[in-house]
């Protein structure tokens, strides 16, 4: 049987594989090897293309599948710009993998990620000049105030992880920044490319701000409740480095005495392994768990009634959808 959410579901596999394809077509110099072969390796390293989707739908959205086709770079734009950020991460986390595979600078090394990784942010703002229909000139704007936001949240979450009195405001100011502009941004760009006014841009930008907020919080929850294989990670990877989370921080807020003492030793280099079952308890007992996964439903709320007013049309049925899909993983 056909329904809404089946013609929603194919519409962004449809666009899914047309980010693909236009990924593989990217015209790219075969010397020097030691540069374009793992800027290559990046870009076919697979992923959800759930950010340049947003750029698609929202085009289409406001202006029609005229917008959405003329959104195509702008949307490669956001997703070569989105795996730049993703290789210099991988350098600042130390992380060994992405996506299964070795990150760029394990599989050759720090010096060839960096310049990796800064060859694909210059090619993300070349890819938003192609635009058509559309003043450049607020585009690259726009991709910059994203690119400012972002860089500041990254540097708010390596400072972070310097204290030991960083407060649930400052975290979620850091994430607004480092996990919701770069969805702001490709909603409210795919919005301007199809002609959206300034209403429908700010509820654009309240979307991407929200649904960040949710898929961060998310993430938290996931990584200290996910069951089964599908997750991908350890349970309580975030723990066991210390990593200031939305949990671990509205533990610390409301926990007292020795409960607080307990949870504070994660920020003095993390906890030990066979902890996590027992941090998991602990905040559960608290109500922290019950609080995120409020956040979470709050916040995607606040995403998705944004979204409502859009037009209504297919692109908007499948940008609801394909919102929803972010927030709604492995519970």
């Amino acid at each position: 049987m056909v329904t809404e959410d089946t013609d929603a579901r194919a519409a962004i596999e449809a666009l899914a594989r047309d980010v693909e394809e236009g990924l593989q077509r990217l015209s790219l110099p075969d010397e020097p090897e030691a540069l374009y072969e793992p800027v290559r390796y990046v870009l076919a390293g697979g992923g959800k293309r759930v950010r340049p989707l947003l750029v698609l739908l929202a085009a289409e959205a406001f202006g029609g599948e005229a917008a959405r086709r003329r959104a195509i770079p702008a949307a490669l734009a956001v997703e070569v710009f989105h795996n730049f950020t993703l290789v210099h991460d991988d350098i600042m986390d130390e992380a060994p993998e992405r996506r299964g595979r070795p990150s760029v600078h394990v599989r050759w090394d720090e010096p060839t990620a960096i310049l990796a990784g800064d060859l694909l942010m210059g090619l993300s703002y070349d890819l938003l000049a192609r635009v058509e229909g559309v003043d450049t000139a607020v585009l690259v704007r726009r991709f910059h105030e994203m690119v400012l936001r972002l860089c500041e949240g990254q540097a708010l979450d390596a400072a972070f992880e310097r204290r030991g009195d960083v407060s649930v405001a400052e975290y979620l100011d850091m994430i607004g920044r480092k996990t919701g502009a770069l969805l702001e941004a490709a909603l409210e760009i795919g919005g301007l490319v199809g002609g959206a006014g300034e209403e429908g841009c700010a509820a654009l930008r309240t979307a991407g701000r929200s649904l960040g907020c949710a898929f961060q919080i998310q993430d938290d929850l996931l990584d200290l409740t996910a069951e089964g294989p599908g997750w991908g990670k350890a349970i309580g990877g975030d723990l066991v480095v210390g990593k200031r989370t939305f949990l671990l921080l509205r533990s610390l807020e409301v926990a007292e005495g020795r409960a607080r003492a307990w949870f504070a030793r994660a920020l003095e280099g993390g906890l030990p392994e066979r902890d996590i079952p027992e941090a998991r308890a602990r905040m559960d007992r608290l109500g922290v768990l019950a609080e995120a996964r409020a956040a979470v439903r709050r916040h995607s709320d606040e995403g998705l009634q944004a979204l409502e007013t859009l037009p209504p049309g297919p692109a908007a049925l499948a940008l609801r959808g394909l919102a929803e899909g972010l927030v709604r993983r492995l519970r």
